[in-house]
């Protein structure tokens, strides 16, 4: 019975393709369809998480276990979210509920990440706005720290941007007015509310017609930040210190793959760079036509997204490196004037270029004077090391150095407009991820025109984003950050590969993939499908949660009172806070277990009334209906 049942699921879907063929909106060219997929897989993580996991991971050699990741998880992934989509023509609900109504609850989980990571992602999108709109000022107003108000009676500078930095404090008090802990959550800060509602009335006028007006968007928001990081590569290259960015960021260590977190962070960061499991790619493959060569597609989007990941990683460590030589520089001119004033040495004696033989000389003729004037550690690879991912390098690390470089308005506002698209493209597929599957489903009253539904997605996402404009929403922003878009879309992922493969049939997908492509898949495509990546998603997520497990949740906090100021204080999350978490990652994988339990109970139901029926003919039919 069992495969009667699933041959006649079979023919259910194969229906629901061919009735919704004609009616399906579709992709203007094979130009707009390519773009907004690569736009939904380079994200803001290209830009500020790959060149950091070069940086701490060995340099050159992190590449080796990412493009491992790559060939044998990210791209089989990709090639078969994409194939599925475009065979059945459903978003992520329909696509798994065709493929066995057992699994409808894996759709349900994508649609649910989509949901959760595109609330707080639109909230980076503020920050970058915000950013955006004091770029224009001359001076950057992080150049400098703000002078206190002479009412108070108090004179100087703001004494936590003293202790701190200008750019830090433009940061932490100007933009997030962040509170000193999670448990203190401070009012919605009125200027971060009108930037989000800023950035989600552009999204909305983007998306306001689903792939009509997506695709056209994606002529800007897919191509534009490449234009931008040309710009700064060309720039960048001329920059002093570039060249010891570039060494710092390409020297192979070796040594550090024998770490097993090293692979562990590269099968990650290509599968969440990727934009797998999210159900934004099974959406944009759905508008396809179904004869249309997606193994190409898989390849030209994957190897785009992590060659940008490289591309970016040039431009990005030469201006780093350019900001570690000019805090070098910095420091060792202040030692110099240390040294100039107390030995009463001539202004010209000193110089960068003699310093060190000037410091051996001092030291060895008055040791005692040279330790009373306690000079600063001036070493140039501690200043490379002072990287940082996600948030802080955009807002932190890049724009301390954008205000030591000639014309910084004009690079600081080239690199937040770059940041916008970045991040307006893969908002395009978050919100997909959500709408396609709701529209399928025909959860969408027909009275109510799909510019409006997307109008009131919109408000709601923005209603639920500003818990991320309170003091502590920064806090907020992070804990969704790791806990949505990390086990979830493993767990997703595995159950999507494993249906596909065990449950669909991988014979019955290979001739799906004849039909539209004209070739049938070869032993590489096979052999990852069947065995390698289902087996690389379960490692990792072993891994994963075993590395969690091990470690207690802290989070960083910007304390002011602190005694260590500037130094973050290092907290552990309050109990109440680790049961969000830890629901942040269940509640989507939940959907999964609940989904199949309800489709069986509903059998045994219909099994328990076949068992009361009388006629025989009639549990006969029935039994064909089941």
């Amino acid at each position: 019975m069992g495969t009667k049942e699933t041959d006649k699921t079979a023919d259910i879907s194969k229906a629901e393709v061919l009735t919704t063929t004609d009616e399906r909106p579709k992709w203007d060219n094979k130009v707009q369809y390519l773009l907004t997929c690569i736009g939904f897989a380079v994200g803001l993580g290209n830009v500020w998480r790959f060149p950091y996991l070069c940086q701490v991971y060995g340099g050159g050699a992190f590449l080796i276990p990412y493009l491992i990741a790559l060939v044998f998880e990210g791209l089989p992934l990709l090639y078969l979210e994409l194939a599925i989509g475009q065979r059945l023509r459903m978003g992520s609900i329909g696509v798994w509920n065709s493929t066995s109504p057992y699994l409808g609850g894996v759709g349900i989980a994508s649609m649910v990440v989509s949901f959760l990571v595109g609330v707080f992602y639109n909230t980076i999108l503020a920050w970058v706005l915000w950013y955006f709109f004091h770029s224009f000022q001359n001076p950057l107003p992080w150049r400098s720290c703000p002078i206190l108000n002479n009412i108070t009676g108090e004179s100087g500078y703001v004494r936590e941007c003293e202790l701190s930095s200008p750019v830090n404090y433009f940061w932490y008090r100007e933009t997030l007015n962040i509170t000193p802990t999670i448990e203190t959550s401070g009012p919605p800060q009125w200027w971060l509310v009108i930037c989000l509602a800023t950035a989600w009335c552009i999204v909305y006028l983007c998306f306001i017609r689903g792939i009509e007006t997506i695709g056209k968007a994606a002529y800007i928001t897919a191509t534009f930040p490449y234009l931008v990081l040309t710009i700064f590569l060309v720039r960048a290259l001329t920059l002093p210190g570039a060249m010891a960015g570039l060494r710092y960021l390409f020297t192979p260590e070796w040594e550090i793959l024998k770490n097993p977190k090293v692979w562990l962070d590269a099968a990650t960061q290509i599968f969440f760079s990727l934009s797998l499991a999210f159900g934004g790619l099974i959406a944009f493959s759905s508008y396809n036509p179904q004869k249309n060569n997606c193994e190409q597609d898989a390849l030209i989007v994957g190897c785009i997204n992590s060659a940008t990941s490289i591309y970016a990683s040039i431009p990005i460590f030469a201006i780093l490196g350019f900001k570690a030589n000019s805090t070098y520089e910095d420091c060792l001119n202040n030692n110099i004037a240390s040294l100039t004033n107390a030995f009463n040495i001539g202004d010209q004696n000193i110089t960068l270029d003699n310093y060190e033989n000037w410091l051996a000389h001092l030291n060895a003729t008055d040791p005692t004077k040279v330790a009373n004037l306690h000079l600063k550690v001036c070493d140039l690879h501690t200043f490379l090391d002072q990287s940082a991912s996600g948030t802080g390098l955009a807002f932190i690390v890049f724009t301390e150095a954008v205000i030591k470089m000639p014309g910084s308005q004009v690079w600081a506002v080239l690199f937040f407009i770059m940041l916008f698209t970045l991040g307006l493209s893969s908002m395009f597929g978050n919100l997909e991820g959500v709408l396609t599957p709701l529209l399928d489903l025909k959860l969408v009253p027909k009275c109510i025109p799909k510019e409006i539904f997307t109008g009131f997605m919109c408000v709601a996402y923005f209603i639920f984003g500003l818990i991320f404009t309170l003091g502590s929403g920064n806090y907020w922003l992070e804990i969704f950050n790791s806990y949505v878009g990390s086990v979830p879309l493993l767990v997703i992922a595995f159950f999507e590969i494993t249906a596909v493969v065990y449950i669909y049939g991988i014979d019955r997908f290979n001739d799906d993939i004849v039909w539209m492509t004209g070739r049938r898949p070869n032993i590489f495509w096979q052999a990852n499908w069947r065995v390698i990546s289902p087996l690389m998603l379960l490692i990792v997520f072993l891994a994963y949660v075993a590395v969690q497990a091990m470690q207690a949740l802290t989070y960083s906090t910007w304390n002011p009172n602190y005694a260590d100021f500037p130094m973050y204080e290092v907290l552990p999350y309050p109990g109440w806070v680790c049961a969000i978490c830890i629901l942040l990652t269940i509640v989507p994988c939940i959907f999964i277990p609940l989904v199949a339990l309800y489709r069986l109970i509903l059998l045994l139901k219909k099994r328990v009334e076949l068992l009361r029926r009388p006629n025989p003919c009639e549990n006969e039919g029935y039994l064909r209906d089941m």
